[in-house]
């Protein structure tokens, strides 16, 4: 149906709750209540990048020794057969450069010839001559610099401005977050054996034939845009061990957001990119046909692990690259003896490296960012036999509520650079209203990570010494911190546990216990277990402890206790930094058979054990016990699962777990 100015309709009607299969994601969103672009964009405005600097960065593997003029052929022919639809006998004709620049260009008889003084200049294209031939000349906007991306969205995409601190805002249109529902993966034979497929897994599966039905959707619709842009850049700062990934898309916004939120490439590594190692071809303002076999909207996020590619049509928000790339990591790092986290890491003067792990509303990002120590990155992490290493080069903010109070480094890093994702905005003076959700409660800023002042850089570190789970448990029974033995940290590595509370979901007037598989349930590839069992034999290996921190109530469950306060949460994690717990007195707790600290400096000793600070007694047990067969119930799925040879974890795991 179109709306009164003839545009066709936004569809903005679906579930309010982002869940599959039980699991709590944080990043997916409601569809905006927009019916039109331009009611989007009117909710939009209130009426009234750097290069990343790789120090020492070794060349990539797959370098040689060429000419200028081979490497130039040799990346204009990669980028032409990315672009290549399956069906096809030839891609299309690749050149580089903006069109519209080229026709202004040769309007004014300015020379066409290629020039070399500076780092971000695309070879100018040749005269094409119209004729009425299929093939579209597809021009190729290589590897642009920010301010280049700035002038192309304000330039051609609708709800793109410059803030006051010089940040661009910009929409996603309909989607304001990911679509879990939406998304696919290819079971090959190889796939059915390795990935985790059933109850609480996030993969949903697809054949190669509808995957390839999809792929050839999207890339004849880039191949008939005037022109795309084109991203080649790297996943995870270990050079031994890093991904060449090329963002194949059609908006600026999307190239921008790329281009922070994955590593940035030197002029040296650029020119010796060659062939990538995973490819994503974005195609995400043109729909899938929902008559397709398997789809059930005009939504689809589709990878396919044999081919090392990913597919999005349907939706224009940028975080399905970012957690698209993250799930396909979580299964190419592991096949190299290599942990994926998704963790928070930062690092001591000393040089102790700490992981934090945490749903929503834990604390992960607060905890994990702090000003006596080195942030190693906030989001997505790999564990190798050199150290931890970052995945990605930027940082990917919540902005709902942002204050410079709270959150001074986010706040500073929100300049010219950064994207700003649904935000409102003053129409005159440009600054941003955080606290408006009148697009979406999803609002998000991606900025380089070196935005960051106490940044680490390169975002590399040695072996952790502490690995934190980060709970808020709004039923208020676990103990605000506990040391774990490693067959703990395993079982609660896997529940991954923490509580909504009142206000967080529309329906919720009493804690409800959520449980994400080793807390990040939406992006892992194969079941928890191989996840749990890698990190289990690094933190033996390299000497680390697990801790369970609670964040959350005390006293009484949420409405009754208490929230603990924030000064005691860091005094715990300063104690856990600097090794005083390690000598601390402990105690076993009841039913969780957990170990707390009698002693800890700085925090009352009454808040450490969680019965002391409950006055009805009887209640706590009833709470706890409660609590417990919530954790055993979720527990069943991972107890009864076979993957290949194994019959079922390990009595040692389950034995971990709660007793009553």
């Amino acid at each position: 149906m179109a709306a009164p100015n003839g545009l066709a309709r936004i569809e903005t009607h679906g579930r309010t709750k982002q869940h599959v299969n039980g699991v709590c994601h944080d990043d997916s969103a409601a569809p905006v209540r927009a019916q039109t672009i331009d009611e989007l964009h009117s909710l939009q405005r209130k009426w009234s990048a750097p290069t990343t600097p790789i120090k020492d960065g070794a060349a990539s593997p797959f370098a040689a020794a060429l000419s200028e003029e081979e490497r130039h052929r040799q990346q204009l022919q990669s980028i032409s057969a990315s672009l290549a639809s399956l069906t096809r006998e030839t891609g299309p004709k690749v050149v580089k450069g903006d069109p519209a620049r080229k026709g202004e260009a040769a309007a004014k008889g300015a020379p066409q010839t290629p020039q070399k003084h500076h780092q971000h200049h695309h070879p100018a294209a040749p005269t094409i001559a119209v004729s009425d031939s299929s093939l579209k000349f597809t021009h190729v906007l290589y590897n642009l610099s920010p301010a280049e991306l700035y002038e192309q969205a304000i330039k051609y995409e609708k709800g793109s401005f410059i803030t006051s601190t010089g940040a661009l805002a910009t929409l996603s249109g309909a989607k304001t977050g990911r679509s879990p529902r939406d998304k696919r993966v290819v079971k090959d034979e190889a796939a059915a054996q390795e990935l985790w497929w059933g109850k609480g897994s996030p993969n949903i599966e697809m054949d190669e034939h509808t995957f390839l039905t999809n792929r050839e959707r999207a890339v004849d619709y880039l191949n008939s845009l005037d022109k795309v842009f084109v991203n080649d850049q790297f996943l995870n700062w270990d050079p031994e061990n890093r991904i060449k990934v090329r963002i194949i898309s059609a908006r600026a916004y999307h190239s921008l957001f790329m281009h922070n939120m994955c590593i940035r490439p030197t002029d040296e590594e650029m020119e010796s990119f060659g062939t990538p190692d995973f490819t994503i071809y974005n195609a995400g303002q043109f729909p899938c046909n929902r008559y397709t076999h398997y789809m059930t909207s005009s939504t689809s996020v589709d990878i396919n692990l044999a081919r090392r590619e990913m597919v999005i049509l349907g939706t224009q928000y940028a975080g399905e690259m970012k957690k698209g790339l993250f799930g396909v990591m979580h299964y190419l790092m592991p096949k190299r003896g290599i942990l994926s986290l998704h963790s928070g890491c930062n690092m001591g003067k000393d040089g102790d490296v700490a992981l934090f792990f945490g749903l929503s509303g834990t604390g992960k990002t607060t905890l994990s960012t702090d000003h006596n120590r080195l942030l190693i990155g906030d989001d997505e992490h790999c564990w190798s036999d050199n150290g931890v290493s970052n995945i990605e080069g930027g940082c990917y903010a919540k902005c709902i509520d942002l204050s410079q109070e709270k959150e001074p480094d986010i706040w500073n890093a929100i300049k010219f650079g950064t994207v700003l994702e649904n935000v409102v905005f003053d129409e005159h003076t440009r600054e941003v209203d955080y606290t408006d959700k009148s697009v979406t409660e999803n609002t998000r800023a991606a900025y380089p990570i070196e935005y960051i002042p106490n940044a680490k850089i390169p975002c590399v570190g040695p072996h952790p010494k502490n690995v934190i789970l980060l709970a808020c448990d709004a039923f208020g029974v676990l103990p605000p911190v506990s040391k774990l033995n490693l067959a703990q940290t395993m079982y609660h590595f896997i529940s991954g546990y923490t509580a909504l509370v009142a206000g967080t979901e529309d329906g919720i007037k009493e804690p409800q216990a959520t449980f994400s598989a080793c807390f990040g349930a939406a992006f892992i590839m194969l079941h928890p277990t191989k996840y749990a069992a890698m990190l289990a034999e690094k933190m033996q290996k390299y000497g680390a402890t697990g801790w369970l921190v609670n964040t959350g109530w005390s006293g009484g469950r949420y409405g009754v206790g208490k929230r603990i306060r924030l000064p005691y949460t860091r005094k715990i994690i300063d104690a856990i930094h600097s090794g005083e717990l390690l000598t601390a007195n402990y105690k076993k707790t009841e039913v969780f058979g957990l170990e707390i600290p009698t002693a800890i400096d700085g925090v009352p000793s009454e808040i450490l054990d969680p019965i002391s600070t409950w006055t009805d007694k009887a209640a706590y047990k009833e709470t706890l016990l409660r609590l417990a067969g919530l954790f055993k119930k979720n527990f069943e799925v991972f107890a009864s699962y076979k993957i290949g040879d194994d019959s079922s974890l390990t009595d040692e795991i389950l034995a971990a777990g709660p007793s009553f």
